[in-house]
């Protein structure tokens, strides 16, 4: 009898986080499909997405964090590429983010000429105000402003010759007051409803560049809305003694101005936080995760480390000192305990096309999702 149950236990738990997984990968597909064209600023993909997200914690349960709306909203400024984006380097037209990407902060420019040589990979034309830049890889952002210039970056492998000649269509839009929301959710506790865990990650990614061509973000960071996702509707189904709150921020890529606006304007008191958790490029993991403020709280990174290695989870929990690399640092700068933690080793794709659904092995889905709930109740216990 006791071999049947241990066994029957075994499958309900393995078919438990076979569905986790599924859910995960399902949630990544979906935000990395063109109807929210890389969570950005053109087509309305990022409000399409946090519209999305409220209605996602609204189905498992959660109540919104200020008691009457899951969108925080805010604005700034940005610089958008909606419409044309086509270049032409030696009489050879370039693919838009496979062959070439325009600088955020660049102007619009319909001009052709030639390129003078300025030093080992910039080539200008002055009169036009246009550098065509050769580049190993290609890296997009978001920038908030639009200068008097227009820059191209190429990747250098697909041209036979130093760049010579341009002909460029290039459409920009600047936004002074682009729109934009937090996504905020909260769970109350059952013994100690006024101490909250926050766990958090970034929802936005970098759009599109042109009318055809968009980031699909699903390393980053479609990776970590999953994973927070599938604990939200955990805590749904299992309420914890604590408060357990969820913030997907919107304006990380333009410099975590989301969780910046929020630490301003909180809708839960920060004294109030025990410990937040937020997850960045969690896609992958064959090498372990990377903890960042492990040197600024150690008792909490040991607990870490030690659940890990008695659950046989990852293979390292490394610690990394300070940095201000994604949403847990202004929380930080506030007194709030947090940790940011990422995935090592595996795919390359980061800030570029090929950051694809179909290329994310979400390997280490299922033991982040252990270690999470593991670590929060050891914060529980007191």
């Amino acid at each position: 009898m006791k071999k049947l149950l241990f066994f029957a236990l075994t499958f309900w738990i393995t078919s438990l986080q076979a569905q986790d997984i599924a859910f995960a990968r399902k949630m990544v597909d979906t935000l990395t499909a063109s109807e929210f064209w890389g969570r950005g600023y053109t087509n309305n993909g990022m409000e399409k997405a946090a519209h999305f997200l409220a209605a996602q914690f609204k189905s498992y349960g959660l109540a919104p964090m200020d008691g009457k709306s899951f969108l925080q909203q805010f604005t700034y400024p940005v610089n958008t590429f909606p419409g044309k984006m086509e270049v032409v380097v030696n009489g050879k037209s370039l693919v838009p983010g496979k062959d070439f990407i325009v600088s955020p902060e660049s102007r619009a420019s319909r001009s052709r000429g030639a390129l003078e040589r300025t030093d080992s990979v910039q080539f200008m034309n002055q009169k036009e105000r246009v550098v065509v830049k050769l580049e190993d890889k290609l890296t997009w952002s978001v920038a908030p402003q639009a200068e008097d210039f227009t820059v191209i970056q190429v990747d250098k492998k697909i041209l036979d010759d130093q760049p010579q000649s341009f002909r460029i269509n290039i459409e920009n839009k600047f936004v002074p007051d682009f729109k934009a929301a937090n996504v905020c959710g909260l769970l109350k506790g059952t013994a100690k409803p006024d101490s909250i865990i926050l766990i958090t990650a970034h929802y936005d990614h970098l759009g599109g560049m042109g009318s055809d061509t968009y980031f699909p973000g699903a390393n980053d960071n479609a990776s970590g809305v999953s994973l927070l996702l599938n604990l939200a509707r955990y805590y749904a189904k299992n309420p914890q003694r604590y408060s357990i709150g969820f913030i997907l921020f919107a304006g990380e890529e333009a410099g975590l101005i989301g969780s910046k606006y929020f630490t301003e304007n909180p809708l839960v008191p920060l004294k109030s936080i025990r410990f937040l958790l937020n997850t960045d490029l969690a896609g992958t993991g064959e090498e372990g995760i990377t903890v960042v403020n492990a040197t600024e709280f150690p008792k909490e990174f040991a607990a870490l480390q030690a659940i890990n290695k008695e659950q046989s989870l990852l293979t390292a929990v490394a610690a990394r000192g300070k940095a201000a690399n994604s949403d847990h640092y202004f929380f930080t700068e506030k007194g709030v305990p947090a940790f940011f933690f990422y995935t090592q080793g595996g795919i390359k794709a980061y800030h570029d096309i090929f950051d694809r659904a179909e290329t994310l092995p979400l390997n280490e889905h299922e033991d982040l999702f252990k270690l999470v709930i593991s670590f929060n109740a050891s914060l529980m216990k007191k």
